[in-house]
């Protein structure tokens, strides 16, 4: 045997060994069991997702590989060897790198600082700025993204998908072998989800090991090639993402099939009379728009990011006002002109950024379902005295109907999975007595059974003659609860589609497809 077929066969051997395993890894916290007994291997050039319910135990998995968790017991296995991590810089040197959901950069500081920090290269004793930004701009070109992001760019310039790359290039730097990501999707467009896709693949291609946690079934599907699960701390198992369906992975993770996962859709009959009617009516970004809402019924709205569908709710909520055309609100017409007025005409608005817009995460939860309602007469006006006491009394009731599950609503709201967040959202319009509601992306970031538990509660609220504005980047979501759709594309509304429209249909609108279709037709009516 040659040396070049003897290194051959070292490589394809390499190959078939785990890069990374976990034997028999448990982890507990006070009152909790995180991990029991997980064990799991991570092979080398391949790319592995771990998904399950908030609380399932990916996120501590990942801390304890990445040396910012240790394990109670069970041991980690490096290319085969034996090694313990007590801190994540230990992991780091051993070529494992996480990056969090959360990017850990300097806003204030240039692309090249941010990837050597701690590390920057000098001379004399002075950082040699030059070749840091030659080292950086390497590896930018490495990972094909040096005509996208500069190396003396402010980090605070660039977008979240550039943050990200910066994030890759950092991790590469430290010569890593695996790379672990939190929810690296949740805050792209599908553009850059599409750009993070072929990023990975390179990275796959180059032997390295990819690891992603994520809640979004469609690109666990589309990125990797084995899927592992947990629940409740322990391993479910792994498949390999070609043999089975995103149901087969439901059921898996919460014990039952999609066809369960969305609660039955309106009826024509379920519907009343039109609650919100919007005429012609237009601001700097929205062009021309026109709709009708009824009682009883969910509208969905669907559209790419950035066609428009946020700045249309946020128009309907006078975030962003309609500058011409004409709103009704229950046949009455008038000028919605910031969120007072809307909340005043008993319009709720769910924002797609809970944490920023929609909690105040320091906060206890009782005050955060109480927001709205502080803004009623009855808790303030000196008619009122008992007003607080009043509203206070609510928050039970209120948690009951939305199914906040902790153990006291004096919690702050910030230690609350997503989904008991957006439930809190939730019980806070419930309490201002709206019945229009705006859901702007309402299930995103949260596990597959806090979705189906916010899908129940948003089907009821139709059932109460509550009319639903709902914004959804997930087509499944759009197909599953709207009883009508509404395609948006380039700040207009492109088409409306009839309840249970396929994916390619809404996907034709949303490009603008329309027009080529309908563009080719005239083309070849004009051949005839």
């Amino acid at each position: 045997m040659t040396e070049e077929q003897k290194q051959k066969d070292e490589i394809i051997t390499k190959q078939c060994e785990p890069i990374l395993e976990v034997e028999n890894i448990s982890k507990r916290f006070p009152g909790v069991v995180a991990l029991d007994n997980v064990s799991l291997k991570f092979m080398p050039g391949e790319i592995h997702a771990v998904v399950g319910e908030n609380g399932a135990g990916k996120s501590t998995l990942m801390k304890i590989l990445a040396g910012a968790y240790i394990p109670d017991s069970g041991n980690i296995l490096l290319r085969g060897e034996r090694v313990s991590f007590s801190h994540p810089q230990q992991a780091q040197d051993k070529g494992i790198t996480i990056i969090y959901q959360e990017f850990n950069l300097l806003p204030d500081r240039t692309v090249a600082y941010n990837i050597f920090l701690g590390r920057e290269p000098s001379k004399l004793g002075i950082i040699d700025i030059r070749k840091m930004n030659k080292n950086a701009e390497e590896l930018l070109r490495e990972i094909g993204v040096e005509k996208m992001i500069s190396p003396t760019a402010m980090v605070s310039s660039l977008s979240v998908a550039e943050q990200q790359l910066v994030e890759i290039a950092k991790a590469i730097s430290f010569n890593a072998k695996v790379l672990i990501m939190d929810e690296p999707t949740a805050a792209l467009t599908y553009t850059e989800v599409k750009l993070l896709l072929d990023l990975v693949q390179k990275l796959k291609a180059k032997g390295m090991s990819v690891i992603f946690i994520s809640h979004r079934l469609v690109e666990v599907f589309d990125f990797a090639e084995k899927i592992t699960v947990l629940k409740d701390g322990q391993l479910v198992g792994t498949v390999n993402a070609k043999d089975v369906k995103p149901a087969d992975v439901v059921y898996m993770m919460v014990g039952r099939t999609l066809d369960h996962y969305f609660p039955p859709l309106g009826t024509p009959e379920d519907f009343g009379e039109v609650v919100l009617k919007v005429t012609n009516a237009s601001n700097n970004f929205l062009k021309e728009i026109n709709f009708e809402l009824r009682k009883g019924e969910v509208l969905g709205i669907a559209g790419l990011q950035g066609s428009g569908r946020t700045e249309m709710a946020q128009a309907v909520f006078g975030v962003v006002p309609f500058t011409s055309g004409t709103l009704e609100l229950r046949g009455k017409a008038m000028i919605v002109k910031n969120p007072a007025m809307a909340i005043k005409n008993r319009i709720g608005f769910v924002t797609e950024d809970r944490k920023s817009e929609g909690i105040l995460p320091k906060q206890p939860i009782r005050d955060n379902m109480l927001l709205t309602v502080r803004s009623i007469q009855f808790v303030f006006a000196p008619l009122f005295k008992n007003g607080i006491r009043k509203a206070r009394k609510l928050v039970p009731v209120l948690g009951k109907q939305v199914d906040v599950r902790t153990d006291s609503y004096d919690r702050e709201v910030q230690y609350l999975s997503g989904g008991n967040q957006q439930k809190v959202v939730l019980a806070k319009w419930l309490a201002s007595d709206a019945d229009i509601f705006i859901f702007d992306e309402p299930t995103r970031g949260i596990d597959v059974e806090a979705k189906a538990s916010i899908h129940d509660m948003i089907r009821d609220l139709t059932k109460k003659g509550i009319a639903v504005l709902m914004i959804s980047s997930e087509l499944p979501e759009i197909i599953g609860m709207s009883d009508r759709v509404l395609v948006m594309w380039d700040g207009h509304i492109e088409g409306e589609l009839p309840a249970k429209s396929s994916e390619p249909e809404i996907m034709l609108m949303a490009t603008g497809g329309k027009h080529v279709k309908e563009t080719q037709n005239v083309l070849a009516a004009g051949k005839e």
